[in-house]
């Protein structure tokens, strides 16, 4: 009985010791950190940031080209396809040259138990040596040889901080480990055999002598036929690690924050990445000159919607303020560049057709006062045209009738992600810049406006290739964007030159944007194939006279669009329009009185708006001078004919700018009256809240208010608080101090016609 208990302890140990044989190694074999390293869609090198050890050490790989292999397999270990992680010979070799210098010349250590060595790394003793053949049977056994190999390469010290066989091949080469030539591989061969004796900077002699004996190994053993031998021999050491590739690289810094230690495809072409930094280089050095400092550029490949370039800012790592700034993601104000998503919007509610006739004249809504650009008003522009000049009165307009939440919502749901305040934050101010986007959502919504032409899904845009996205839960349709394209296309684009008669210039859909201030400038253009964001600004937020989008972002745009190649454009929607008759001046549908009408394709929708409101028909006297009541047109001979009217504000700035516009003429006197007020004000609005400023003395400024009427030669008096103030003729405005609180302003014309407003003077 008392003779099975040893047996039975060494059943228990030798069960003991196969648990702790295989589980004697960890998975994964190494945990160390990675460098992050990022690359372009075919794996060309855009960048890369040192892993937080302080080593370059790239991420494993899971094979060795040949050269490497060879070169490996001929200085470390020959059969390392025929051992089981430990080679006898070696062992015995090994000891025999030992003993024969007398000191250790040679650890007889196969590959895999060198693999061992760098996970351990642990002191070199005869322990640790029976150790590292142990645990080199039991990798053998969990492993491929390949993958053995891949183990050893990608950790192997390649000298300094260089660390495994891809940061070595680009450190010492500038180049992947695919393209090593026979030279190349067999100085990284030997030097881990000791990285700290051998290096570029010292003991070159030794690393070259020992180089070139591997390379006389390889032809000896025929791997090396004498010519390529000879070629290898002549191959120079390289004099000092290289930097390495800085290409995107504030797309490579955001990479680095979001997957640190990984290596990750990108979706950017590496070809078309350096043609847009270049470009944009260049653009900024001729923008310096102006003290502008900072620019980007996306593109997006339209069809795949992926970005193919990424310049997030010029001079990455100069030390000018903001250029660490990536201009891509960061959130910045609108201006102009949201004003097609709300055309198309309208178009689509059927709230708007495409020249449909918008006002332009001042406004006063609430204390909001936008104004155009060019500080100028034209009465009444067309929907399209105001879009295509980006026009800002006829934008607010647009949003007034649509509404701040749904727009705000709609925003949202097309991608816009910095929209984090509620609607009523942004108000009607959401149209011109009140809001801060970023150029990656504005280009990819743009994008995705040109997806639906092509009949593509709609999809948030991608820059990293295993990225998986959700459909948007808003999706543009064909129709509203094919008439909001051919809005864009006809916006005058930088060259000052007609591109429709140039055959090898194609269309692009393109709209610019400037933000209050100066301070940022947007370019973002569509076609079949691509879709292009520009932002020019200061990075620091600093405004400059000449920072508009027209001037600057513009001229950068369409240099991009350059450098790519030009596509037919798109084809337009079928079974998504129907013939209406519209009338020709008021852009609405034809009403009754409307005589010169074209039939156009409009979307359905666009069947519910309103008739054009603007004809009407008159009666006039037999000479057309005068207009002539129904109560006396059976007194003397008179005309009936349809007139095209616009309300007295918006004809005020409207014929300034068409001559051909003819107002009613007067009213016969004694046989009528205006069947609608003849005059308006055009300043101050119905309760507007005026801030008068002060003048230099401390004394209250003016008020300059301002009336339009219908007949150039009226003479209008003037009552503030029903207190006379004058009268005016030819130019109806006068200048007020009135003083603070409620005030009602009346305006009386000679025919007795009559018009009030109430505004709010606040201290």
């Amino acid at each position: 009985m008392w003779k099975s208990k040893p047996a039975k302890y060494i059943r228990w140990i030798l069960a003991a010791s196969l648990v702790a044989y295989y589980f004697s190694l960890p998975d994964p074999l190494f945990r160390v950190p990675y460098s992050t390293v990022v690359t372009d869609r075919n794996g060309e090198l855009l960048g890369a940031r040192i892993a937080s050890d302080g080593q370059w050490r790239f991420p494993p790989r899971h094979d060795v080209p040949d050269k490497m292999e060879q070169c490996l397999l001929a200085f470390e270990d020959r059969r390392f396809y025929m051992h089981w992680g430990v080679d006898p010979l070696a062992l015995c070799r090994a000891m025999g040259q030992n003993l024969k210098n007398g000191r250790i010349v040679s650890g007889g250590s196969t590959l895999t138990m060198q693999t061992v060595r760098l996970w351990r790394n642990k002191p070199r003793t005869w322990g640790e040596k029976f150790v590292e053949m142990l645990l080199a049977t039991r990798l053998e056994f969990r492993a491929s040889k390949k993958e053995i190999l891949a183990l050893y390469v990608s950790h192997a010290p390649f000298g300094g901080n260089v660390v495994g066989l891809d940061a070595a091949a680009w450190r010492y080469f500038g180049h992947p480990a695919e393209a090593l030539s026979w030279a190349e591989a067999a100085t990284l061969a030997v030097l881990p055999n000791a990285p700290s004796m051998i290096h570029l900077s010292k003991d070159r002699e030794t690393l070259l002598r020992k180089r070139n004996r591997l390379l006389k190994r390889l032809r000896d053993w025929g791997e090396l036929d004498e010519t390529a031998y000879q070629l290898a021999l002549r191959e120079a050491l390289p004099d000092a690690p290289r930097p390495l590739p800085q290409t995107a690289s504030h797309l490579v810094d955001l990479l680095y924050r979001q997957r640190n230690g990984e290596q990750i495809v990108t979706t950017l072409d590496k070809g078309l990445q350096l043609q847009m930094e270049s470009l944009a280089r260049r653009w900024c050095r001729e923008f310096s000159r102006s003290d502008i400092r900072n620019l980007a550029i996306l593109v997006i490949d339209l069809p795949a919607n992926k970005a193919v370039a990424y310049c997030g800012n010029t001079y990455a790592y100069a030390q000018q303020a903001g250029s660490q700034v990536n201009l891509v993601t960061a959130p910045r104000s609108s201006g102009s560049i949201l004003k097609p998503f709300l055309f198309y919007a309208l178009l689509e509610e059927g709230n708007l057709l495409p020249a449909m006739l918008l006002p332009d004249i001042p406004l006063n809504i609430n204390g909001f006062t936008p104004q155009n650009f060019s500080l100028q008003y034209e009465g009444a522009v067309p929907a399209s045209e105001a879009l295509a000049r980006s026009l800002n009165i006829p934008a607010v307009v647009m949003l007034q009738r649509y509404g701040v939440p749904k727009f705000h919502r709609l925003l949202r749901q097309m991608g816009i992600s910095t929209l984090s305040r509620p609607a009523s934050h942004y108000g009607l101010s959401l149209i011109l810049g009140g809001a801060e986007v970023t150029l990656w959502d504005v280009t990819a919504a743009y994008a995705n406006m040109g997806r639906s032409l092509l009949r593509l899904p709609q999809t948030p845009c991608m820059f990293m290739a295993d990225e998986s996205v959700a459909p948007l839960p808003f999706e543009f349709r064909p129709g509203g964007v094919w008439q909001t394209f051919e809005a864009l296309t006809e916006v005058n684009r930088p060259e000052e030159i007609d591109w429709k008669d140039i055959p090898s210039m194609h269309p692009i859909a393109w709209k610019t944007g400037t933000s209050h201030g100066f301070r940022d400038a947007w370019a973002v253009g569509v076609t079949p194939r691509y879709a292009i964001g520009v932002w020019v600004g200061n990075a620091t937020g600093e405004g400059r006279p000449g920072l508009t989008g027209a001037r600057t972002a513009a001229p950068v745009l369409f240099d991009a669009f350059s450098l790519l190649s030009a596509s037919p454009w798109f084809e337009r929607p079928e079974g998504v329009f129907v013939d209406a008759a519209v009338c020709r001046r008021s852009g609405h549908l034809k009403g009754r009185f409307c005589e010169e009408t074209d039939t156009l394709h409009i979307l359905p929708a666009g069947l519910r708006t309103e008739v054009c409101p603007y004809h009407q028909l008159v009666t006039l006297s037999a000479d057309g001078t005068h207009r002539i009541y129904e109560s006396c047109a059976d007194a003397e001979p008179t005309l009936r004919r349809s007139w095209f009217v616009l309300p007295p504000v918006w004809e005020w700035f409207y014929k300034q700018h068409h001559p051909e516009y003819t107002p009613l003429p007067p009213f016969k006197p004694g046989c009528g009256e205006a069947a609608q007020a003849p005059m308006q004000f055009i300043y101050p609005p119905m309760n507007a809240r005026i801030v008068l400023p002060r003048q230099m003395d401390g004394s209250s400024g003016c008020l300059t208010v301002k009336v339009a009427h219908s007949q150039p030669d009226a003479i209008l008096f003037w009552h503030l608080d029903n207190i006379y103030l004058g009268e005016t003729q030819d130019f109806h405005q006068m200048s007020l101090q009135p003083t603070s609180g409620i005030h009602s302003l009346t305006v009386v014309d000679g025919e007795g016609n009559v018009v009030s407003t109430s505004f709010t003077v606040e201290e």
